[in-house]
């Protein structure tokens, strides 16, 4: 395998990767902010109070999105194992 080969790979791993954890991390940023303005409104900084509405948000996405998020893993595990087995 040559390094431009591995490259690629890397490549296509981070770019997965990105796409994977992309919708969590900016829903959970988005959340993060409107409750932090909320907290500053009021005055109210209770620790459970940023932690709860994130994992809603993130189990909430996570199931909407799943079999997308399977597919498209596998569809990057498949290219892999075929790379592995024309070496």
């Amino acid at each position: 395998m040559t390094t431009e080969q591995v490259m690629e790979v890397m490549k296509e791993a981070m770019l997965v990767a990105f796409e994977m954890a992309g919708p969590l991390l900016i829903l959970s940023i988005i959340v993060g902010l409107i409750v932090a303005v909320f907290q500053a409104a009021t005055q109210i900084h209770e620790q459970t109070l940023t932690f709860v509405p994130k994992l809603i948000v993130i189990a909430v996405v996570l199931l909407a999105t799943g079999s997308w998020m399977l597919n498209t893993f596998d569809g990057f595990v498949q290219r892999l194992f075929e790379i592995m087995a024309s070496l």
